[in-house]
């Protein structure tokens, strides 16, 4: 069996914190959009 033994805190997760950034920041940014487009509609749309 093989003896890998994992330490936390060790890897280095540098690229996994940036990709979850950017998803982030594009959930936030599609949010704000379909909020003004929501507002849009109810101003309006009669």
């Amino acid at each position: 069996m093989a003896e890998n033994h994992h330490k936390h805190g060790e890897m280095d997760i540098s690229a996994q914190e940036k990709t979850f950034a950017g998803f982030m920041r594009w959930t936030v940014n599609i949010g704000i959009v379909c909020i003004l487009i929501i507002l849009f509609l109810a101003v309006f749309a009669r």
